[in-house]
């Protein structure tokens, strides 16, 4: 999540600048010469050619063509991802300290939620829907990381947390992993939405704790999801409801025009 500092419009947009950031947008997301190839030989069939005969200074026209080069974007990863591939982790003496506030609201804005009165509501394609309370979310096994949280606006920092391994709180709960996507929705009106081989991959934690202690609110209180193979926007904080569905049901970014799938 991040805090936008100037709203654009698509008057602001510079026609050949929106061309070559589209068509730069997936070649970054790959680094190795056999998944390269792949996107070359996709784009070649598909991914530029959405942008073929598009005029840049009717803003229909661009808004629909990045919108579907979003789309491919999407599958392209999708089908890239790997769950078995971890991201990089670090040692204690790398954390950054102290890790930045980030989110689409001043830090003065911060929510406090109620530890006491804290319930997370699952909802949809699971067995077990009770509502879970800190307490039994701490008594289930805990796993920490420390990894690079990478923020869309270009910049990145260490930090540690813990907390329940995704995969296993999803199996816990009799989770159908069949299902297309996760959705969650938070306490400062946040939202957003992963696809289900993230929310299975062994990094992907409900994180409880930031560097050994309780989340701070300002990190995420209760309750985040750390994804160290997602962009930050991706990492929802103060996390008060889940559920698991076959319906796309969006995010607070991505409905105004990011990416979805959203991979560092």
């Amino acid at each position: 999540m991040m805090k936008i500092h100037k709203a654009h419009t698509l008057l602001d947009i510079d026609g050949d600048a929106v061309l070559r950031e589209a068509r730069s947008l997936i070649v970054k997301q790959l680094d190795q010469p056999a998944r390269r190839a792949f996107l070359q030989r996709s784009l070649t069939l598909g991914g530029l050619s959405l942008l073929t005969g598009c005029s840049l200074s009717d803003n229909s026209q661009v808004e629909s063509a990045l919108a579907k080069i979003s789309r491919f974007n999407d599958k392209v990863q999708g089908l890239i991802f790997s769950p078995s591939q971890l991201a990089p982790t670090y040692t204690d003496a790398e954390i950054t300290r102290p890790f930045p506030f980030n989110a689409y609201y001043g830090e003065d804005e911060v929510r406090i939620v109620d530890e006491a009165g804290y319930r997370l509501e699952v909802t949809g394609m699971v067995a077990d829907r009770h509502a879970w309370t800190l307490a039994e979310l701490r008594a289930m096994p805990q796993a920490d990381q420390i990894t690079r949280h990478i923020c869309v606006e270009g910049w990145s920092a260490i930090g540690k947390w813990g907390g329940v391994r995704f995969a296993d709180f999803l199996r816990h709960i009799g989770a159908d992993t069949n299902a297309k996507y996760v959705g969650f929705k938070c306490a400062d009106d946040y939202y957003t939405s992963i696809d289900m081989a993230t929310a299975l991959h062994p990094q992907t934690l409900l994180a409880l704790t930031y560097d050994g202690q309780p989340l701070p609110p300002k990190y995420g209180f209760p309750m985040k999801l750390r994804m160290p193979t997602k962009l930050g926007y991706k990492n929802p904080k103060h996390i008060m409801a889940m559920f698991v569905t076959n319906t796309y049901s969006g995010g607070y970014w991505e409905d105004q025009g990011y990416n979805w799938f959203g991979g560092s």
